[in-house]
This record gives structure tokens, C-alpha cells and sequence, in this order.
């Protein structure tokens, strides 16, 4: 199963991990946070490394340059965040090619 970013999710992360354990569903998700909050995995963009491209940008617009003019810029940082504890419980064994992949282990 995988669950996207939206608000609404993002807000009841702890209780849609304890969901998808509680049914023995193995759940990807797009933002690291869920992956914390008890999730199996996540897999996207870097929310800190958005944070700072936009800080980039307001701080280009406050010395003078136009929005308009200031290139469209996509996140280049996305983040693998891997939850063991949840795999265990989950009865899942990770193979080790997947540990090494991983940016972030959750023990």
C-alpha cells in the first residue's frame, strides 16, 4: 500500500501506521515523518531540503528580483527512510542490499 502527501494524512501519520501493522499491511510512504511515526518505509522529497530552496527564493524576491523571472525548480534530495522495528513486527526480513540503499535506518 502506499499513501501520498496531502494534509489530511499527514495529520493522522501515527494512527495510519498503527493501521496498516494492525492489519499486517506492508505501507510505503511519501514523507520521511511517516516512517518515524511507526510506518514500514518512505520514499520522497526532502521537506527540509524544500524548506530551504524556498528560503532561497523569498530571499532573491526581498533583494529586489521578480518572482516571474526566477526559474521553476524542481526537488533534486529525495530521502529512503527504512523502519526495522516495523519489519519486524510486520514478519518482514530486509535484505541487506535494501539497508545499504537506505538514508535513514529506524531501529
Amino acid at each position: 500500500m502506499f499513501i501520498g502527501s496531502h494534509a489530511f494524512f499527514n495529520s493522522r501519520r501515527e494512527r495510519l501506521a498503527a493501521l496498516a501493522i494492525g492489519r499486517a499491511l506492508p505501507a510505503t510512504y511519501s514523507l520521511r515523518e511517516f516512517a518515524t511515526a511507526g510506518g514500514l518505509m518512505s520514499y520522497g522529497t526532502s521537506i527540509t531540503d524544500a524548506y530551504r530552496l524556498g528560503g532561497i527564493y523569498a530571499g532573491r524576491i526581498l533583494k529586489g528580483e521578480k518572482p516571474a523571472d526566477l526559474p521553476v525548480q524542481q526537488s533534486t534530495k529525495f530521502e529512503f527512510v527504512l523502519n526495522l522495528k516495523t519489519a519486524k513486527a510486520l514478519g518482514i526480513d530486509v535484505p541487506d542490499r535494501l539497508l545499504a540503499l537506505a538514508d535513514e535506518v529506524i531501529e
